[in-house]
């Protein structure tokens, strides 16, 4: 039997004792042993990442164009058929929420590799992990979650299949706000899963009227995901009986949501929504934006508002607002989809406080004309700028892997194998800003973002300057600035060359070079040279040392001569590192990893 026909809670022949068998969600930096014999195509290698996860391994890998892809593998040697079954359910899902399958690797002892199959690599962690690191969500959190995952569920739905197995292990989520529905093992026909093998039931919601039995329908789905947004509300799952009203475990919930909620949790199947697109339309009925003043026929943004508010009111229907991202001093950013080209991008706002300042509105569009000229695959691209009533913003590309900040905060200080074409790539961005005269001024790890195909890009030239204008003053993050800077001198591009360098010593060794005090006790540290290299290679040290010298004429002049000593450095490094066996054995092919200091031609063209 499969999916096709969505199966009440008699349909004992696709009953599955539940079980807890099978990896939860555990990361893993050594390639596993089912993988190692292995023989990828010309010029692919193996990343550094791994993860495991119930009955399968995601592995990820370089493929030749550069691009970070998910090996999704069966550590099982028997479990080949469902693995199958699996790319080619996925294979024919065309929804954002759901990874695409690219390529099918059958088992071949020519090639010697399969079977498996390629999605892309996504970066992020669990929403049982976000739970668990920051606490339970508030509100508006966990709508998105439900207006995410909810119509996922009912495009499933709709096409005759259900998921089966919703847990706060199988929602992922981006650094950037992006949810994403995996656990697709289970979401195959019965037949593909091997016999006796059901969801891991430890770190998953039961539906009453499961029973100890696994008995996917629609209406588990839905119990499923009401049970996720109460976990995330709550902190805590909800007992499979007598689940008490949302409001008298979290009184803050408005009422109208719990009740939606609370049905949606109804013990007997009838006694919820007759479908997930049901409960999201009750939802959305409850929960609307906030009405908006008309004065003399116009309709204005009031200054009390939400900024998701005047967001909204301000993109009208041209843009759907999804989820904030991050905020700043000056602005906020926010996820959003192009309704005419149907894509999502990044839109940044100014404050409202900001945007009534006509100064900082020229200063604003200045950024995003600036970021514009700088057509360069290692810089954000800008789409449009626009404004209305008091409020102004742009969209750019969205960097789905958040920033280098997040990636430090999340695995730690990488190692130089991993990052050092990167660096590289970033180097060869900013010299294209310096060739038109560009200064950027304030470079720090949270100005470079990673997009889906894990390369950096430059972003946000606030506070950037082109030739031939004043480019003194103390803007800038202390952390990662020049000395130059933080005395409120004139910056120029030795002042990027300064704040690169600090990224990179950041990225290698998990802090800034000069600490993260005071700005008064950072100056005076750079001023004497206080620079600890010990910790990295000689090579790499001595091209620090150069780069964060205090006297910017010490430093590299432009990005052009840091990114030719870089590549010397580094590539010393890598070629000594290369020999060693753990290389191999780790990463696979060293191809991938040192081509890209040996073909000059291959970079920044």
């Amino acid at each position: 039997m499969t999916r096709s026909s969505l199966p009440s809670a008699t349909d004992t022949a696709r009953e599955r004792p539940l079980i807890s068998s099978g990896e939860l969600h555990r990361v893993s930096l050594a390639l596993p042993e089912h993988l190692a014999a292995w023989q990828l195509p010309p010029d692919w290698h193996w990343g550094t990442e791994g993860v495991w996860q119930d009955h399968r391994h995601f592995q990820e890998l370089i493929d030749a164009l550069g691009r970070s892809l998910s090996l999704v593998s069966a550590p099982h040697q028997d479990h080949a058929a469902w693995i199958e079954a699996e790319a080619r359910a996925l294979a024919h899902r065309n929804h954002p929420a759901v990874p695409t399958t690219y390529h099918y690797w059958s088992s071949n002892s020519d090639s010697h590799r399969g079977p498996g199959y390629l999605r892309r690599w996504i970066s992020g962690e669990t929403l049982g992990a976000r739970l668990a690191r920051a606490g339970a969500d508030d509100v508006p959190a966990v709508l998105r979650v439900l207006r995410e995952v909810g119509p996922t569920l009912s495009y499933l739905h709709d096409a005759g299949s259900v998921h089966g197995a919703l847990s706060t292990g199988n929602i992922l989520t981006s650094p950037m706000g992006r949810l994403w529905l995996i656990g697709w093992q289970w979401a195959v026909p019965l037949a593909s899963v091997p016999e006796g093998l059901a969801p891991n039931s430890t770190a998953m919601p039961l539906p009453p009227e499961w029973d100890d039995r696994w008995l996917p329908t629609a209406a588990s789905d839905q119990w499923q995901l009401a049970a996720l947004c109460f976990t995330a509300l709550t902190g805590e799952p909800p007992p499979r009986d007598d689940i008490p009203p949302l409001t008298l475990v979290r009184p803050d919930v408005p009422p109208s949501v719990a009740v939606v909620l609370d049905k949606a949790l109804q013990p007997q199947p009838g006694q919820r929504y007759p479908t997930v697109a049901a409960m999201i339309r009750a939802m959305d009925r409850v929960v609307g934006s906030r009405t908006v003043l008309t004065l003399s026929g116009e309709s204005v943004a009031a200054s009390r508002e939400s900024p998701e508010v005047r967001l909204r009111w301000a993109l009208a229907d041209d843009y759907e607002v999804i989820s904030p991202l991050g905020a700043g001093s000056f602005g906020s950013v926010w996820r959003v989809r192009d309704q005419s080209l149907g894509r999502e991008v990044a839109l940044k706002l100014l404050h409202p406080h900001i945007a009534r300042d006509e100064r900082a509105v020229g200063r604003f569009r200045r950024e995003a004309r600036l970021a514009a000229q700088l057509a360069h695959p290692s810089i954000v691209p800008i789409y449009d700028w626009d404004s209305r009533g008091d409020v102004s913003w742009y969209t750019m590309e969205l960097a789905e892997s958040g920033s280098v900040a997040d990636l430090v905060a999340r695995s730690g200080a990488r190692p130089l194998a991993e990052v050092a074409p990167q660096i590289d790539e970033v180097l060869s961005g900013l010299a294209a800003a310096h060739a038109i005269g560009i200064v950027h001024r304030d470079l720090k790890p949270e100005n470079i973002l990673i997009d889906r195909y894990r390369r950096w890009r430059i972003a946000d030239f606030g506070i950037a300057n082109p030739a031939g204008e004043e480019i003194a003053g103390t803007s800038g993050t202390p952390a990662f600035s020049p000395p130059e800077q933080l005395l409120g001198e004139p910056q120029d591009s030795s002042a990027d060359c300064f704040s690169l360098a600090a990224i990179v010593a950041f990225v290698l060794s998990g802090a800034p070079p000069f600490g993260e005090a005071d700005s008064k006790t950072i100056l005076a540290r750079e001023l004497a040279d206080q620079l600890d290299v010990s910790g990295y290679a000689p090579e790499v040290g001595m091209w620090l040392e150069r780069a964060l010298a205090s006297d910017p004429e010490a430093r590299f002049g432009d990005a052009t001569s840091m990114q030719e000593a870089w590549r010397v450095a580094a590539g010393a490094v890598l070629e000594r590192e290369r020999r060693a066996p753990w290389w191999r054995r780790l990463f696979g092919s060293e191809e991938g990893s040192e081509s890209w200091w040996r073909d000059d031609t291959a970079v920044g063209s």
